[in-house]
């Protein structure tokens, strides 16, 4: 089995606004750098160029909402890359580019080996750890940490 991820974010602005620029200029660099990361297995093409909209990945017809979807290969790959790599960097600066979200908005869930999961299954599993919490099917970081998944 392998992890799949999906953590979803609300923009401040449209991907052409200034307030946005930052995280736009370096969306390519982030998304390479977990591309070549060992354990990295694929991830859903995303964000268009700033100022156009990816029709693929609109939720709720809600077009500042940004899904990022991904499989590792286990969950210490996806670790190694969160907060090992600049990525940490510019998770840190998060509230810079996204509005907080008033409920929740990540989960993971093992896949089949080489199975690559829709964002409609990734929305699937968020909606289900929103509605029950944690559990072997949707789950959280602090799920992983107590040895449960």
């Amino acid at each position: 089995m392998q992890l799949a991820e999906l953590n979803v974010g609300r923009l401040v602005a449209p991907t052409d606004d200034p307030r946005v620029k930052d995280f736009m200029d370096n969306l390519d660099l982030i998304n390479g750098l977990a591309k070549k990361m060992p354990g990295f297995v694929w991830m859903m093409d995303g964000l268009a160029e700033p100022g156009s909209i990816n029709e693929d990945i609109i939720i709720d017809g809600e077009p500042l909402l940004v899904p990022n979807l991904s499989v590792w290969e286990n969950t210490e790959s996806l670790e190694r890359f969160v907060w090992n790599t600049v990525h940490k960097k510019f998770y840190e600066r998060r509230a810079e580019w996204f509005e907080v979200l008033g409920e929740m908005h990540f989960v993971m869930w093992w896949v089949p080996d080489g199975q690559r999961p829709s964002l409609a299954e990734g929305l699937e599993k968020l909606a289900q750890r929103r509605a029950n919490g944690d559990s072997d099917d949707a789950f959280g970081w602090d799920w992983l940490k107590r040895g449960v998944a």
